[in-house]
């Protein structure tokens, strides 16, 4: 168990999503109706404002310049970190890294040969590309690793990145997860493992749910040493309590029967956190939309929480699926709802199927209002990868 001595302050949110770019319109998104398709796309992407020029932009894989713009706004509202970049480190997570990149580059080598192959090909495709892109912008030279776990990837890292500031290895850590996997390999696999959505439909926890909206994006949390935090005057928007990281050891993209993995890593989660079941008030869920997801999830949930377990809400409805950056605009989307005391809807969540167990799901267009208190957010992967991050009120 790690020192509790360290607490983590939370002091900046960056968001990159299809439902908005920049924080503000990200969360205005997650209140609207979604479009029809099963893809969630940034279709006017413009990098860049990021970039000192266009060719400076053209050298970055299209994941790597989300977590660059996400960055940007989550340091912007930090404020000066006052750090020694010894001291600041970077944890940004990915389920497949530079596939944008790698696909355009085997079909130039295909169609022109070897000889036309960018020489950027391999700096650009890398997972760690991201991580390592932000760690150069910033001059941050603390610990600086890339996570990949599926779509569990952008919550192991900012549990990873929570444990780097608890343990004394960092100050201050940039956290969360990238994804830009819309590419026509990448979305023939998908499609063709079924499982995708033949309605276009994202519906989590429905009864006529049948898969997951493919998405891209980033999120983004600035970690801080509380004490740190507080020194320099930092408004601190929220705490992040504990996290916990578990196998399934069952299925390569199938989730363990009830969710027995799922249930082990929330309450690993709620102990890190030192957080009773029974006090948790709100969880992002996973909520992908697929018929196995959503109903391993939902017993997992009602194992661990009983049937006045917290209230769930799952915006995938409206963000898609953005594999490993998920978990990372989840955590972003609880912060954004302790801020502004409302928790989003579920969108798409219409027919409540009947063979869940009765979990409290927001369905209320409007959202729900709370009293914000110790909330979860869990993400699960392809390879059994189980992920749980608790973040609470500042």
């Amino acid at each position: 168990m790690p020192s509790q001595t360290r607490r983590v302050a939370i002091t900046g949110v960056g968001v990159v999503a299809p439902c908005g770019v920049g924080r503000d319109a990200f969360w205005q998104g997650l209140f609207r109706h979604q479009a029809i398709g099963d893809i969630r796309q940034l279709e006017s992407w413009d990098p860049s404002p990021w970039f000192d020029s266009p060719k400076d932009a053209r050298r970055s894989d299209r994941f790597s310049q989300f977590a660059l713009a996400a960055t940007a706004e989550a340091l912007a509202q930090a404020g000066e970190l006052d750090v020694d970049p010894a001291h600041c480190g970077v944890m940004i997570g990915t389920g497949i890294g530079g596939i944008t990149t790698n696909e355009e580059q085997i079909v130039t080598r295909h169609d022109k040969g070897d000889r036309r192959v960018s020489p950027f090909l391999i700096p650009m495709m890398m997972p760690n590309a991201a991580a390592a892109s932000v760690s150069m912008r910033y001059g941050f030279q603390g610990p600086c690793e890339a996570v990949v776990t599926a779509c569990a990837a952008g919550t192991h890292s900012i549990g990873n990145a929570i444990n780097t500031i608890r343990y004394g290895r960092a100050d201050v850590m940039i956290a969360g997860g990238s994804e830009a996997p819309i590419t026509p390999t990448a979305l023939a696999g998908f499609r063709n493992m079924t499982a995708m959505s033949s309605s276009g439909v994202s519906m989590p926890f429905d009864v006529r749910r049948d898969g997951f909206v493919i998405a891209e994006g980033c999120g983004i949390l600035i970690l801080e040493e509380w004490d740190h935090a507080i020194a320099r005057g930092a408004t601190i928007l929220a705490e992040a309590l504990g996290s916990a990281s578990t196998a399934d050891a069952h299925h390569i993209t199938a989730p363990a029967p009830g969710g027995s993995g799922a249930v082990r890593c929330m309450e690993l989660a709620l102990e890190d956190a030192n957080v009773p079941a029974a006090s948790l008030v709100h969880i992002n869920a996973h909520g992908t939309s697929t018929p196995l997801n959503d109903a391993a999830e939902a017993n997992a949930i009602a194992k661990v929480f009983g049937e006045q377990g917290p209230i769930i809400t799952s915006t995938k409805g409206v963000t898609g699926h953005a594999l490993g950056a998920a978990g990372a605009l989840e955590a972003a989307a609880v912060v954004l709802a302790i801020q502004h005391r409302t928790i989003p809807p579920t969108v798409g969540l219409e027919q409540r199927d009947p063979e869940l167990p009765p979990i409290d799901l927001v369905t209320d267009p409007e959202g729900r209002s709370w009293e914000p208190g110790p909330s979860m957010s869990n993400s699960f992967g392809f390879g059994g990868h189980n992920g749980s991050v608790v973040i609470g009120p500042a």
